[in-house]
């Protein structure tokens, strides 16, 4: 769907305050296009917005929209949302992120990171590997990166990263020059009805690179082997710890803060080379597997290796990505993002891997209700690894309690499933109270979630310390 948006045009985003709408937001405002938005409540990415001089109304209210021209809205903004119903009313032109951002970026070479996790450190990975090596590129990504100080930056050079949603299917429309897969897992399923509707969507965004292009496809995940079986052609590349990658990680080295890995390339007609000693400050084996994707986009633009190793131990980090928030003592508490099972228990091995004599305490807020019926089984399995869970009640994220959901009987199913003690609370000052009393020696303590358990524990902190 083609877009042209005139000088005099204001375009009003719906719901703004979101991490992919406030993104796309911020890139027009740099890009000199009229701005603004609203949302139901302050945050961080609201913050970020309003110090750019981008209009922020707070709350939804058909008077917001009294000089908008054009709206944009993104798949979480309900039908009857007052605003889109004075917009409909008023007959303006309404159009999806997805097919925005897929016009703001179509005169850009992009690099689009899809998958069902890990997309975000790995969009971040590739922006900096860029960055370090002078093509100025712009980005759009899922989170904050903190070398950026921001989810969006608009660059003067070629290329484009950017982090796809494929919450709506969306993804789909975004022009393609190289585009990295990092997993399929069942997410998302209150979209495409079932889980192979969701891979036949993976299968088309494979298929749709461009001869001049090519796919980064982690060879490590199951599910992307099966839709790679299906492809007609091969304009892909493979990567992961699978022996028969195209990139493959061996002799990984893992330490408190960082891992060192090697890499084994082997091209078309079968000559191996090695990279050896990289190092990347992330932990977990689904880290390396997202510096590796980087990596390969990176020899593919034909970014000198030296360049890239130099950008992978700069590397900063994500907000929200195992991101260690304060101390008490000698005991550490971290927030991270992890809200879908093979997450969890993600980040949990990874912290287990290198903090071996520490014990791992899981604060878990549920993300929607209906995550947790679809998925419910594997979200019991996910903290084996962990010493006790902190469950959270379900941040509900708009949606309304449609089955029969007990946090005692989900918490009894995980104390019976992953073998470890379960601690229901019912609000913050139940967190903060936990803490006070039962926090004694050296533990870790992981908050999880993508709902405001984030607030929670950095208000804590500042109470408490």
């Amino acid at each position: 769907m083609k877009i042209n948006i005139a000088n005099n045009e204001i375009v009003h985003f719906i719901g703004i305050g979101g991490i992919g709408m406030s993104g796309l937001a911020q890139i027009m405002n740099n890009m000199k296009f009229s701005v603004q938005g609203s949302d139901l409540n302050k945050n961080k990415n609201t913050e970020r917005l309003i110090k750019s001089k981008i209009k922020v109304y707070f709350g939804h209210h058909k008077k917001n929209l009294k000089n908008a021209t054009m709206i944009v809205i993104s798949s979480a903004v309900k039908k009857n949302n007052k605003e889109l119903v004075e917009a409909k009313k008023r007959k303006l032109p309404i159009f999806r992120r997805g097919d925005m951002l897929a016009n703001i970026v179509s005169l850009k070479k992009n690099i689009v990171v899809a998958g069902s996790h890990g997309k975000t450190t790995t969009t971040s990975l590739v922006a900096n590997i860029l960055v370090e090596a002078g093509l100025d590129p712009t980005v759009i990504n899922g989170g904050v990166i903190n070398s950026l100080k921001n989810t969006a930056q608009l660059g003067k050079g070629d290329w484009a990263v950017i982090e796809s949603d494929e919450s709506d299917g969306s993804f789909l429309k975004l022009p393609v020059t190289y585009s990295i897969i990092t997993n399929v897992d069942k997410e998302h399923l209150e979209f495409y009805g079932n889980f192979k509707v969701l891979k036949k969507y993976f299968l088309d965004f494979i298929e749709k690179t461009p001869s001049f292009g090519k796919s980064i496809v982690c060879t490590d995940n199951k599910n992307l082997n099966s839709i790679l079986h299906l492809c007609k052609n091969n304009n892909f590349l493979t990567y992961g710890f699978n022996k028969k990658a195209n990139f493959q990680i061996f002799n990984v080295r893992k330490k408190i803060n960082y891992s060192v890995f090697d890499l084994k390339i082997k091209n078309k007609k079968q000559k191996i080379y090695k990279i050896k000693n990289i190092r990347v400050n992330l932990i977990g084996d689904h880290n390396i597997t997202n510096a590796t994707a980087a990596i390969v986009i990176a020899i593919n633009l034909g970014i000198k290796i030296s360049k890239i190793k130099i950008a992978l131990k700069k590397f900063l980090g994500i907000q929200r990505r195992f991101t260690k928030v304060f101390s008490l003592g000698d005991v550490d508490f971290y927030d991270d993002y992890a809200h879908h099972p093979t997450e969890i228990k993600a980040v949990i091995n990874g912290a287990k891997q290198v903090n071996k004599n520490r014990k791992i305490i899981c604060v878990f807020q549920p993300h929607r209700y209906s995550r947790v019926k679809s998925l419910k089984k594997e979200f019991a399995l996910s903290f084996r690894a962990s010493s006790s869970v902190v469950l959270c009640p379900v941040y509900a994220a708009g949606e309304k309690l449609t089955y029969n959901f007990s946090q005692k009987n989900f918490s009894q199913l995980i104390t019976k499933k992953s073998k470890t003690q379960v601690i229901n609370i019912k609000e913050k000052n139940d967190l903060k109270n936990f803490i006070k009393k039962n926090l004694l020696n050296n533990e870790m303590v992981i908050c999880m979630g993508a709902g405001n358990i984030s607030n929670w524990i950095r208000e804590i902190g500042n109470e408490l310390k």
